[in-house]
């Protein structure tokens, strides 16, 4: 294994990360406002990211270094590559899209049902 291979995994391990942090980041941000915005910065950007199919920079890293070890880079974004590959193989790149930019939405509304309560909290 050279160090290309390794980074490339690295980069891989890097976009779990980001994606498990867009998907369950609003369970970390309860009482703690810095974080709540990082993490709706998150979801608006990965929203932004899908809609208007802006190349992911971990995505790019990672095909620059899986093409400096070898092997061969994808040309589809993250999601497509991995989950409709090994997950959902029948599905569109358009219908997975779509359902990310749902999951984004549903956990940004999570972030605003939050927020009333806790002004409804406020004036008691």
């Amino acid at each position: 294994m050279n160090v290309y291979t390794l980074l490339a995994g690295l980069a891989l391990a890097l976009h779990l990360v980001w994606i498990l942090w867009v998907l369950l980041g609003w369970l970390l941000t309860r009482h703690r406002p810095w974080l709540r915005w990082l993490h709706i910065g998150s979801l608006v950007y990965a929203i932004f990211i899908e809609v208007l199919l802006w190349p992911c920079p971990l995505t790019i890293a990672e095909n620059w270094l899986q093409a400096r070890a070898g092997k061969q880079a994808y040309d589809e974004s993250f999601l497509i590559h991995y989950l409709r590959h090994t997950i959902y193989p029948n599905v569109s790149q358009t219908l997975l899209t779509w359902i990310a930019v749902a999951v984004c939405l549903a956990i940004l509304t999570l972030h605003v049902l939050r927020w009333r309560g806790e002004q409804k909290a406020r004036k008691i």
